[in-house]
């Protein structure tokens, strides 16, 4: 857990303070693009690094079986791209929609039989290809900007589309199986830099997934052992906003 936190949560954000401290010592103290906070919305593009896993929870035949002895989840990295609108509600609070594609970060879930079958080796891994279309819609909180800076806080709720669920269909290399939509809330922390022309601002968040997205299957060994499965996922972005 604290590896988690020092390379997923920690290293972003003394990066992007890193940078704020080298867009000072270049630009002094201009103020650029006063009256942005007063627009009643803008646009902008999100770019992207997430690391996704997996949330097990063990059936109940998962300990009444000798089968299988032990299920880990395992982690994968992938990329993001989206567009950004953001409407202003006051002096602090803004209203923002974030409808992104998440390419990559293929799940897989590692498995250790206890009692292997003719065909079967000692370790089995199921590979779970996932390409998202998610759809966040998030309430930021933003502190007083400073010069050319602020931070802020965001929380909101997503809707995510798997377009590479097989939970349509099965065949032979299936394990188990996920379904196809999911819902979750996010929680994030970020930086504004403003610019002569546009805002960069950086942004470390965390998304977990409410719904149990296990597509349960009686016919499938490995899909009995698991009750619930949820998504999470540690996402770094960097928002262009115009």
């Amino acid at each position: 857990m604290h590896y988690l936190l020092r390379k997923q949560v920690v290293l972003p954000i003394i990066v992007s303070l890193f940078c704020a401290s080298q867009i000072y010592a270049q630009k002094g103290t201009e103020i650029y693009r006063p009256y942005h906070d007063n627009l009643v919305y803008y646009f902008g593009l999100t770019l992207g690094y997430n690391s996704s896993f997996l949330h097990l929870a063990k059936s109940d035949k998962f300990l009444q079986s000798d089968s299988i002895t032990v299920t880990e989840p395992g982690r994968s990295g992938g990329i993001t791209m989206g567009l950004l609108a953001t409407a202003r509600m006051n002096d602090h609070f803004q209203f923002r929609i974030n409808p992104q594609l998440v390419i990559g970060g293929a799940k897989y879930i590692a498995y250790t039989l206890g009692t292997p079958g003719r065909a079967e080796s000692l370790q089995q891994n199921q590979v779970l290809p996932s390409t998202l279309v998610s759809f966040p819609f998030q309430i930021k909180f933003n502190s007083d900007r400073i010069d050319n800076f602020r931070t802020y806080m965001m929380a909101g709720l997503k809707y995510d589309i798997d377009l590479s669920s097989n939970s349509g269909g099965r065949n032979s290399g299936d394990l188990i199986r996920i379904k196809k939509y999911d819902a979750g809330y996010e929680l994030g922390l970020g930086f504004n830099f403003y610019l002569p022309f546009v805002t960069i601002s950086p942004e470390i968040k965390i998304s977990n997934g409410l719904v149990d997205i296990h597509y349960r299957d009686p016919n499938l060994k490995y899909s009995n052992v698991l009750d619930k499965i949820l998504s999470r996922m540690i996402v770094f972005s960097i928002h262009f906003e115009d």
